[in-house]
């Protein structure tokens, strides 16, 4: 039998002890957001006034006082005053180092004309040495605001290149990369010659003459930059590992100014990939990379077996997916298409890389479970890849979720529009290229074409295809801002006029592409892409409320933090 005093003191626990609430610890937060418009992109698109963070993730949303229930003594506070917060924007498509190149060479993104782009080289001829290799990126003859003298097809001759750079190697490659030209030291030490040949999947450019004029399309370009790339692997150990550093340091710095806290990287050899790795488990990736590995490679297949390599350095590093090449680009007459060109009657563009070649690699990533993201921006590349991939999603049925990736998607036939759908494809696409492309486009395409079959987000959309939302950079400005605004109005900054705005995405849409559309394109939503509990505390912070303020002032926004797991990394004062 139990003792009286026992007796009465699990009396008093079976009834509360006078029925005293019992206390609920509530956890305490690392740091809280309060005094927001925030957007979660949760499945209502919910907004809140405030979020709390602890151990690097989300602890809670809601309103400012459910939040301020969770400071403690050493909780970090910041007070948004108003301002506008929503899930760090994922780069949906780009190139990581690409990037990070682009800050240190001669960047031509915005010239207006060849002489603009001479006179930058003029400049850097000036500060090198003789016999040193000069190299930018950035030009696009298309948007450039005068025609080039004695063009062919508007590509411009390296005659006055040449004549500035006599006795240095000049490579500078299209804004799309998938064209250069190269000035006649460079394409004598390449050994290229008016008998030259061109090779599978490009062209040397000539003139009436049939004297090449320093342009080089599509595979064409091995034929000089396998000559650069030689240069740049003969520098020392030293050299090459600050080369990268810098490359890296570049590319990170830009993504956080930007409001990007994590970037999908569109192709990677194994050895960058191993680097990649290395720094995420040393706490050395102030970003999360996700990255494609690089599917051009001799060793492609012996070096899958280190593959998929999922969420190292908590979260900052996953390689699950193959990149490779079924065309070229459209400015560069490089897209594959099922009719010719129009501006170039008789010419179909490129298919870069052979069709039993796309097969086995395809064969490779469903064997190792492997994302495949096959560039295709012509229609006839668009469905070439719909082909492969239908044959192998038909051979591994017991396979259900591949999540393979069409990148770049520009120009579809509306026939295989239901075959994005009925495949599972996503459509990872760059709405910038849209509104950058747009001068172009009904020249190549003519108006019909350009119409029906260019950059379908509307269609797709009511179609119920997932699309991904990326920038290419450095192919286009890595300012996911520009990428907005190019999603919500088809327009370009100082354009007012749209490109088939019926193909425009709403607000809403645009920002859970760059967001939680990106996230599910990576096998990330369960990690990343909303303000929601649990989820990776990647928030980014703007001056203006981009899904209610007038559209011109999209391009206004200033970035005000950029939080990646809960630690401020832009501004660094903070």
């Amino acid at each position: 039998m139990l003792s009286r005093g026992v007796f009465y003191v699990v009396l008093c626990c079976l009834m509360g002890c006078g029925n005293r609430p019992i206390e609920k610890t509530v956890e305490v937060a690392d740091m809280i957001l309060i005094n927001g418009e925030i957007a979660t992109v949760d499945q209502k698109f919910s907004m809140v006034d405030a979020v709390a963070i602890k151990d690097n993730r989300i602890l809670k949303t809601g309103d400012n006082d459910l939040i301020k229930t969770h400071i403690g003594d050493h909780t970090q506070i910041i007070d948004l005053k108003g301002a506008f917060a929503m899930p760090g924007f994922i780069e949906g498509h780009g190139h990581f180092l690409g990037l990070g190149n682009s800050l240190i060479h001669l960047n031509f993104i915005n010239t207006k004309s060849w002489q603009d782009v001479l006179d930058m080289v003029q400049q850097k001829v000036a500060e090198t040495e003789a016999g040193e290799w000069i190299e930018g990126r950035g030009w696009h003859q298309e948007k450039w605001e005068s025609e080039v003298d004695n063009s062919i097809n508007g590509w411009p001759p390296h005659i006055l290149l040449s004549e500035i750079a006599p006795n240095n190697p000049v490579i500078l490659k299209h804004a799309s990369g998938h064209a250069l030209i190269a000035n006649k030291k460079a394409m004598d030490l390449a050994n290229i010659t008016n008998n030259t040949p061109n090779p599978n999947g490009g062209t040397i450019i000539r003139d009436k003459e049939g004297k090449a004029i320093g342009i080089f399309e599509e595979t064409a370009m091995d034929l000089i930059s396998s000559l650069y790339n030689a240069h740049l692997n003969n520098l020392s150990f030293n050299e090459q590992k600050q080369q990268l550093k810098q490359q890296i340091e570049n590319a990170q710095t830009a993504c956080l100014q930007n409001g990007i806290t994590s970037f999908q990287d569109a192709g990677a050899t194994f050895e960058e990939l191993r680097h990649f790795e290395q720094l995420a488990k040393a706490g050395e990736l102030d970003i999360r990379l996700w990255a494609m590995i690089s599917g051009s490679q001799s060793n492609l297949e012996s070096g899958l077996k280190n593959y998929p390599v999922i969420d190292k350095g908590d979260y900052h590093f996953t390689c699950r997916a193959i990149k490779s090449y079924m065309d070229g680009a459209l400015g560069s007459f490089g897209a594959w298409l099922l009719e010719p060109y129009t501006d170039k009657p008789d010419f179909y563009g490129h298919n870069v890389t052979g069709l039993d070649t796309l097969n086995k690699v395809a064969d490779l990533a469903a064997k190792y479970n492997l994302q495949h993201c096959v560039h295709a921006i012509g229609d006839r590349a668009n469905r070439e890849t719909l082909n492969i991939f239908e044959r192998v999603f038909n051979a591994n049925p017991e396979k259900t979720n591949f999540r393979w990736r069409i990148e770049h998607a520009q120009h579809i036939h509306p026939d295989d529009i239901i075959r994005f759908r009925d495949l599972k494809v996503i459509a990872s696409m760059q709405a910038v290229h849209c509104t950058s492309d747009a001068p172009f486009v009904p020249k190549r395409l003519g108006a019909k074409r350009a119409e029906q079959t260019s950059y379908v987000w509307r269609t797709l959309l009511n179609n119920d295809v997932a699309i991904a939302n990326g920038t290419d950079t450095p192919v286009e400005s890595v300012n996911p801002l520009e990428n907005f605004y190019a999603s919500v109005t088809r327009k370009s900054k100082g354009n007012r006029k749209a490109f088939y705005p019926k193909q425009r995405m709403s607000r809403q849409e645009a920002l859970y592409s760059l967001t939680a559309g990106n996230a599910y394109a990576a096998f990330e939503e369960n990690q990343k892409g909303t303000l929601t509990v649990g989820k990776l505390a990647d928030i980014t912070v703007l001056s203006n409320n981009i899904l209610l303020c007038e559209d011109d002032d999209i391009l206004d926004t200033q970035i005000l933090y950029t939080i990646v797991g809960g630690e401020v990394k832009y501004p660094l004062e903070q």
